[in-house]
């Protein structure tokens, strides 16, 4: 249940003593002179609109204060100034990502009536970074803010090797963030703002310690101290969306406290908890390959599975242990595992069947998993398989209904070229290359250099073992999205294109073309999601195709 906010006074003392109400001019003195905040005293009437947004009642945390530190709820200095910036510099939230938070909205309005010489080197900075979609926007700078060190310097914490993707694009930041953190003195509003965001926090951990018990119990895990460690970061300002990252050996939850965050807090814990096992026990994977061949043929199962088998299996247990965790009715457990595996999760229905003898059993996951996987029959699954319909949808349309982009370079196209495109599209995902190379073919002989079209040829083209055609049919892409000034490219072909390009260079032993190919997907403009994260792991590792054992019709 949500905590009730509680709305500040209209009229309150802050630490100097000075009345903060209607009318009042309140100096911020900076390196360079003095800011002023408008007639309704911004900096401190932004405290005010702060502390109404997080004060919630304290409640007993579950999680015992000497619990190891692996798993724990905070609130960051970094990921406070990084929004504050944000919204400061004149970062437009769609309404999904910003909700209805009304004071969120006053406290927008209030950083934008800020000046001074770092404040207008902030917005410079933004308008040269800003993606189409504002979630996208945010998202990168959250990422940015959890690889950042502590104020007032905001230095990288990670080398420039193992920086994600995104925050690569924000790499120049910190010394940006630190100018205008002084300037607006956030320091201040920040150590003001710190017992309402410890409040936050303490409400945070009774649910997350529900969580942590509810699911290391299930696994019989015990959680140990150790370079892994599973945090929920506290911060009202990112608005409605909850943002989860995977840093290595970080996880990471960022949330609006006033917004219920439960099933991304549960979905991410369990991917913490079993993401080692498809690795430590990969070998143990090769038996049940076929199924996973099976599943490369569902339209929408989403790229970033494609060639990372162990990613796949993991995503499939996590699915299945949440199902058998929330004990639904059969009717309704049917109905969720028909719908997994319409979206290509092939391993929900066995695993689930294979977790009913886990229950039963008395080791914990982590020695239990080979058995796990062992006790899958394959070949009844595999011929099951044959009889499954897929969900219809192609991968570019999954992927652009998840970004709300659809490819503007497509989106005029006449019905009947869209059909086939989306005719190409399913072709490629039923693993056939020379009837999707037909359908594309007919598109660029009705509008030479279509974008999508060509993007599908080279998808087709490699399918059929032609690299070299391939790879120019990508440049072609890459060409197209960048060559006429003022032309809309479609993002998931250009985005997809340059990942297609480093891959390639990666299997050449080009690695410095290579990654330069990946951090240019990465600043697609509108680029999809599955995307980025495929970007990311081409730069945090050399691409290797997915070794699979052949599967069998027989």
């Amino acid at each position: 249940m949500k905590a009730k906010r509680q709305r500040a006074k209209p009229c309150e003392a802050d630490a100097r003593g000075q009345t903060i109400g209607e009318g009042l001019q309140i100096p911020i003195t900076g390196k360079q002179g003095v800011l002023r905040a408008g007639p309704r005293a911004a900096a401190v009437f932004v405290l005010v609109l702060l502390v109404s947004i997080m004060v919630r009642a304290p409640v007993s945390a579950a999680l015992p204060a000497g619990a190891p530190a692996t798993v724990s709820a905070e609130a960051s200095p970094q990921l406070f100034a990084t929004m504050c910036a944000l919204y400061a510099a004149g970062f437009e939230a769609e309404s999904s990502t910003l909700g209805s938070d009304a004071e969120v909205s006053i406290l927008r309005s209030q950083l934008l009536a800020l000046h001074g010489p770092a404040a207008e080197a902030l917005r410079a900075y933004y308008r040269g970074h800003v993606l189409a979609n504002p979630g996208a926007t945010m998202s990168r700078y959250i990422t940015f803010a959890l690889v950042a060190g502590p104020p007032p310097n905001f230095a990288l914490t990670i080398t420039h090797e193992d920086l994600p993707p995104d925050a690569l694009a924000l790499e120049d930041f910190s010394g940006v963030l630190a100018q205008f953190y002084q300037e607006a003195q956030l320091d201040r509003l920040w150590m003001q703002l710190q017992p309402g965001y410890d409040r936050a926090v303490a409400a945070e951990r009774q649910p997350l310690g529900q969580i942590v018990l509810l699911e290391t119990g299930y696994l019989r895990e015990i959680l140990r101290p150790g370079k892994r460690s599973f945090t929920v970061y506290v911060e009202p300002l990112v608005g409605s969306r909850t943002n989860v990252r995977n840093l290595g050996d970080r996880y990471a939850v960022v949330l609006n406290p006033g917004v219920d965050s439960s099933a991304e807090i549960r979905h991410a814990f369990l991917h913490f908890m079993v993401d080692p096992l498809p690795i430590r026990y990969g070998n143990n994977l090769k038996q049940i390959a076929p199924l996973y061949d099976a599943a490369l043929r569902a339209p929408r199962l989403p790229f970033e599975f494609h060639d990372d088998f162990s990613a796949f299996v993991t995503e499939c247990l996590v699915h299945a242990v949440e199902l058998r965790i929330r004990r639904l009715p059969a009717a309704q457990l049917a109905a969720e595992v028909n719908g997994d595996e319409s979206e290509g999760y092939v391993l929900v229905r066995p695993l689930i069947r294979a977790l009913q003898k886990f229950e039963a059993s008395q080791p914990p996951m982590s020695a239990y998993f080979p058995d796990l996987i062992r006790s899958i029959d394959v070949g009844t699954e595999f011929n099951r398989l044959k009889t499954v319909a897929f969900a219809p949808a192609s991968n570019y349309e999954d992927a652009a209904s998840t970004t709300g982009t659809v490819g503007a370079s497509s989106a005029n196209l006449k019905p009947e070229l869209a059909a086939m495109l989306a005719d190409g599209d399913r072709r490629i995902a039923a693993q056939d290359p020379v009837g999707a190379a037909l359908a594309f073919q007919r598109v660029l002989d009705a509008v030479p250099g279509q974008p999508r079209a060509l993007y599908g040829m080279a998808v087709a083209t490699i399918l059929q073992g032609q690299a070299e055609h391939a790879r120019e049919l990508f440049e072609q892409v890459v060409g197209t999205g960048s060559a006429a000034p003022g032309a809309v490219p479609d993002p998931v072909a250009l985005a997809w294109s340059h990942i297609y390009l480093g891959r390639m260079d990666d299997l050449d032993g080009n690695r410095e073309q290579a990654l330069v190919e990946y951090r240019a997907a990465m600043s697609v403009a509108g680029a999809p999601e599955a995307a980025t994260a495929a970007a990311q792991k081409g730069v945090q590792e050399q691409y290797q195709p997915a070794e699979r054992e052949p599967s069998s019709d027989k």
